[in-house]
């Protein structure tokens, strides 16, 4: 009797888990990939941060291993043109309303300004390791990490530096929020993200990190008044409170990423991370995230994009042996 029973627990047993494992098989992938771009490059080398044009669906690319400024056209899928002679070109923004583009170059020592339409080069601005750089619309400003700890505040229409504003430590990415004049910043040297006024143009609190260190990227919840902050050790994302610094928790990731960014929409986080993925991470309950999917890309890609009025993600990848360059993948999220 009692072996019976034994072989009828394990026909049934037999027969859920197909029907489980046709379920999970079914789950919609968060992410699908949808176009390839070739770039320009030798095999190898890294790219680093990218920006959109929305109006002209133009992709502009600090194609480092290049040392060009790019633009892809992304309605033809193709290299539009490329601005030789960026050496060290790092990070880029697009001030759509007055038709240029700020454009960080490290090795030159300077943040290039570009107009958008025939990418011809209006000035160059002196700033040492020109880095990380954001265009404020609500203020009319430019924003420029830069080397000697420092953040340089650019006039987008004189091109004038207006003010430079002092930090603990060489900066990295920084996000600027949209309904308040604050802007938030990482300091991988002091472990910490710094608040600054924006007005003022002085850090006003400093927000030190508990659990990870060697905060790169940044990306913010201006509605759920949450900063996400990815870390390279150990490798994870720090959610911290807007308001008060508090860390909210944590989640692990693959190492060595550079970009993260928060999709509102579906409550995801995407990050770039140079081990060779990019890591999709979902809201569970009451903040708390956990990794919904790796997908597996190459080493040193480490840098992304996300352009949440039309879903669509850009991952820079490096030229491989045995190809042509350096490539940009496009995907698009899923519900």
């Amino acid at each position: 009797m009692i072996q019976k029973q034994i072989g009828v627990m394990l026909a049934a047993f037999c027969l859920l888990a197909p029907a489980a494992g046709s379920v999970r098989a079914a789950d919609p992938a968060p992410l699908e990939l949808v176009q390839k771009i070739a770039l320009h490059g030798p095999a190898g080398k890294r790219l680093d941060h990218l920006a959109l044009d929305a109006k002209r669906d133009r992709l502009f690319v600090a194609n480092m291993a290049n040392a060009s400024f790019d633009v892809i056209d992304l309605k033809a899928g193709k290299l539009l043109k490329s601005v030789p002679d960026q050496r060290g070109v790092q990070g880029v923004a697009h001030a759509p309303d007055l038709g240029r583009v700020f454009v960080g170059v490290g090795d030159d020592g300077v943040c290039n300004v570009f107009d958008d339409k025939e990418y011809k080069l209006e000035k160059g601005i002196k700033l040492a390791d020109a880095d990380n750089v954001r265009y404020d619309a609500r203020t009319k400003r430019v924003y420029v990490a830069h080397a000697e700890k420092s953040l340089a505040v650019i006039d987008p229409k004189t091109l004038e530096v207006k003010a430079e504003i002092k930090l603990p430590g060489q900066p990295e990415a920084f996000q600027i929020e949209a309904g308040r004049p604050r802007l938030y910043l990482n300091v991988p040297s002091q472990k910490a993200v710094v608040v600054i006024d924006t007005e003022k143009n002085e850090v006003v609190k400093t927000y030190p990190l508990k659990s990870a260190e060697r905060n790169y990227p940044l990306a913010l919840d201006e509605e759920g008044h949450r900063l996400f902050v990815g870390c390279r050790k150990p490798a994870a994302v720090v959610i911290l409170d807007t308001e008060s610094g508090k860390e909210l928790g944590s989640v692990a990731i693959p190492g060595d990423t550079d970009d993260v960014f928060f999709d509102a929409k579906r409550k995801r986080l995407y990050a770039s991370c140079g081990e060779g993925f990019l890591a999709v991470l979902r809201q569970a309950d009451a903040g708390r995230f956990e990794v919904q999917e790796k997908i597996l890309t190459v080493k040193l890609a480490r840098t992304c994009f996300f352009d949440p009025e039309t879903s669509r993600l850009f991952l820079t990848l490096p030229g491989q042996a045995g190809k042509e360059g350096p490539e940009i993948w496009v995907y698009r999220a899923k519900p």
